[in-house]
């Protein structure tokens, strides 16, 4: 199938961009990576009357280190991402991520903001920034308002942004010295889709392991900031039957749900099964670290 009928416009300055979205009632939606866009063009499931092409604003564009954070434009690309030593120095968990993100080819046209745009729940950025707590940045003509990942994401493929808005960029908390960090995902082939997966935020404390913030997501509408987790310590010998009853209290909080990808019960014994491993890898991780100590 072909795309159906729709106006181009392709503005130079941001301002010229959220002028196009004034008044917009979902008519009009914005294109920077395109990579899911033009796919549900194609097969009609998209329709808008405009299509705002935001490719040559180039204030929307960068990574760069701020007080703050590390921010993220709204044209920053996943392989720009995938290869940036800032990202990997000061925000790991996203660079730990980013492999699993599609293929290469998706990879070099998608953006970080797309995705949390659009709000995937098998999708592996949402996952981070709320495991992470990112600031996403909405602006539309004469505002600008900042909203936590974790309160943008409010169910399938729906956020807090208006039809008005668009993301500019997000910011990453840059990470401190005694966190660690575990990400992994299930899916049928090596960039498809997850079934299930991970993205883990945690304190440590020599070996041990506490403030955990475990969030759970393709097996939910969105990504899942478990509980139970929050108030959980793994200790440095803790055991394998202790992790996998640590992860069968985490996995409770799941509702997940049933689809072509499988039952949702199924998927509660694989983001246990996943969940026993990575902690009990970070855990290794972190005793690795402390004997490396003088």
């Amino acid at each position: 199938m072909k795309a159906p009928i729709f106006i181009y416009k392709r503005p130079a300055s941001l301002d010229e961009a959220l002028a196009l979205l004034v008044d917009n009632d979902g008519g009009t939606q914005v294109l920077a990576g395109g990579q899911s866009l033009l796919a549900t063009l194609n097969m009609r499931l998209s329709s808008p009357a405009i299509l705002v092409d935001i490719n040559r604003i180039t204030v929307l564009q960068g990574i760069e280190a701020r007080d703050d954070g590390i921010r993220l434009g709204a044209l920053v690309r996943h392989r720009e991402v995938l290869t940036s030593p800032l990202v990997a120095r000061d925000v790991p968990l996203l660079a730990m991520a980013l492999p699993y993100v599609a293929h290469m080819a998706v990879r070099n046209r998608g953006t970080t903001c797309g995705s949390l745009a659009l709000a995937d729940p098998s999708a592996e950025m949402p996952a981070v920034a709320v495991a992470l707590n990112a600031r996403i940045v909405l602006e539309k003509k004469g505002a600008r308002r900042s909203v936590t990942a974790r309160d943008f994401f409010q169910g399938l493929y729906q956020t807090a942004r208006d039809d008005d808005e668009m993301i500019t960029e997000v910011i990453f908390p840059k990470a401190d010295a005694d966190e660690a960090f575990g990400f992994t995902e299930l899916s049928r082939r090596h960039g498809d889709f997850a079934t299930v997966g991970l993205a883990i935020r945690a304190r440590k404390a020599g070996g041990a392991l506490n403030d955990l913030d475990v969030i759970i997501f393709g097996s939910e509408p969105c990504p899942l900031h478990s509980p139970a987790a929050a108030g959980i310590s793994i200790a440095s010998n803790a055991s394998d039957k202790d992790l996998t009853e640590i992860a069968a209290t985490i996995t409770a909080d799941m509702e997940p749900m049933d689809n072509h990808q499988g039952r949702g019960e199924t998927k509660r014994a694989q983001a246990a099964t996943l969940l026993r491993r990575t902690l009990k890898d970070m855990q290794q991780r972190a005793l690795a670290l402390e004997a490396a100590q003088p």
